[in-house]
C-alpha cells in the first residue's frame, strides 16, 4: 500500500513505512454508516478522499451534526473510543463517497511515543475537533434556529464542495434536531428572500446566502 504524497509532508519517513505495512485502504459510498453509535472499532480512519458526518442520534433516529471529517484528516471521538475500547458515542457516516486508511488501534500508543509528527496530528485534531463540539454547543444554545439553518446548509456546501446540496427536508431537520414543518418554513422563506432554491430532495444555495 502506498500513501499519497500529501502524507509524506506530514510524517516521518519511518512512520509512513510502518503506516503502509499495517494499514488497509478501505471506501465507503455516500450514506454509508462507517461506524455506528454502540459499535467498538478498531481501527482508526484517516481520511485520503472525501467527507465523514460525526453526529449523535437519540432513540427516535433524530441527529446532532457535531462536525466533519475531510481528506488528510482523522475523528477525534475515534481515538478516544478506539484506544480505550469503549463503545462508539458517535456516529461517522460518509457524507461523500470516501477513502481511507485504516490503522490499527494496537499501534496507537507505540506511534504515540516513536512519533513526533504522529503525537502533534493526534494532538491537532483533537484540539480541533473540540473547538469544532464547541462551536455545536454555541449554536444550539445561542443561535436562533434561522440562523442554525443557515450555518449547516453553508458547512455542508463547505463539505461536499457544492452549492447544490442532496437532502431531503426531513433529513435535514433530523441532523439539526429539529422539526420537518420548522425547517421547511425556514428554507421557504430563503427561497422568497432569494437566498436558496428548493427542488425536490435537494437545495441549491445562492450567492447571498
Amino acid at each position: 500500500m502506498k500513501l499519497p504524497e500529501k502524507f509524506r509532508q506530514m510524517f516521518e519517513p519511518d512512520l509512513l513505512e510502518e503506516m503502509e505495512t499495517v494499514s488497509k485502504f478501505v471506501s465507503a459510498k455516500e450514506g454509508e454508516t462507517v461506524l455506528d453509535i454502540g459499535q467498538i472499532s478498531r481501527t482508526i480512519p484517516l481520511l485520503l478522499e472525501g467527507t465523514l458526518k460525526i453526529s449523535r442520534t437519540d432513540s427516535d433516529g433524530k441527529e446532532l451534526l457535531l462536525y466533519y471529517v475531510n481528506a488528510n484528516e482523522s475523528c477525534a471521538m475515534t481515538f478516544t473510543c478506539c484506544m480505550q475500547q469503549f463503545p462508539s458515542e458517535i456516529k461517522a457516516t460518509s457524507e461523500t463517497a470516501l477513502k481511507y486508511v485504516a490503522i490499527p488501534i494496537t499501534v496507537m500508543d507505540s506511534w504515540m511515543q516513536k512519533y513526533s509528527t504522529w503525537k502533534s496530528f493526534v494532538m491537532r485534531t483533537i484540539r480541533s475537533r473540540f473547538n469544532e463540539l464547541l462551536n455545536a454547543i454555541d449554536q444550539l444554545a445561542f443561535q436562533k434556529m434561522d440562523d442554525r439553518l443557515v450555518h449547516t446548509l453553508k458547512e455542508k456546501s463547505k463539505a461536499t464542495g457544492s452549492s447544490l446540496i442532496h437532502i431531503s427536508h426531513e433529513q435535514l431537520a433530523n441532523e439539526m434536531a429539529s422539526s420537518r414543518e420548522v425547517v421547511s418554513r425556514l428554507l421557504k422563506k430563503l427561497e422568497i428572500d432569494n437566498k436558496v432554491l428548493l427542488y425536490r430532495n435537494q437545495i441549491k444555495l445562492l450567492n447571498d446566502l
